[in-house]
């Protein structure tokens, strides 16, 4: 690496995260490792409040939110798969079990129908199957996408905003 290439270090604060933090009305108990949210320590820093505070609080309220303002997709999605999946799950169970009570009772008076009855069962159920919890995790992976998308973009935009006036 040439000294073109070399990144340079970034700079060192202008005082102590104590000076800092007494500054900023810190109390010195307030400071040190947090526990539950990484990346928290002594800086001198206040804790985040805002949406970093509100995850798992204020559900019912996100819930009401007529202006669209709050999203309550990123809460939701696991519950939703986990729905998606019981359902996958049962129409697994009860479609293999009736495809295969079919081919036996089919053997009786077709007996070359039966069988197939029965391998098309073995063989397609769970592919299909598979691709249902496929299909489900990309639906709910795209709607909480879009809603990350969503929050970045409007928190790009608070950063950027000037007044015009």
């Amino acid at each position: 690496m040439t000294d073109e290439q070399t990144p340079t270090p970034p700079p060192l604060p202008d005082r102590p995260a104590a000076a800092a933090a007494a500054e900023a009305g810190v109390a010195p108990g307030d400071l040190g490792p947090t526990p539950g949210i990484a990346g928290v320590d002594d800086t001198g820093v206040r804790r985040l409040t805002g949406d970093l505070d509100d995850i798992g609080r204020g559900f019912l309220s996100a819930l009401f939110d007529v202006s669209f303002t709050r999203f309550i997709t990123r809460r939701l999605a696991s519950v939703f798969f986990l729905v998606g999946l019981v359902a996958i799950g049962i129409a697994f169970v009860s479609t293999f079990a009736g495809g295969i009570i079919s081919g036996i009772g089919a053997l009786s008076w077709n007996p070359g129908g039966g069988i197939a009855l029965i391998l098309s069962t073995i063989i397609v159920v769970p592919v299909v199957a598979f691709l249902a919890v496929v299909l489900l995790r990309f639906v709910i992976e795209s709607g909480v996408a879009l809603v990350a998308i969503a929050e970045n973009t409007e928190r790009t935009a608070q950063n950027t905003r000037t007044d015009r006036g």
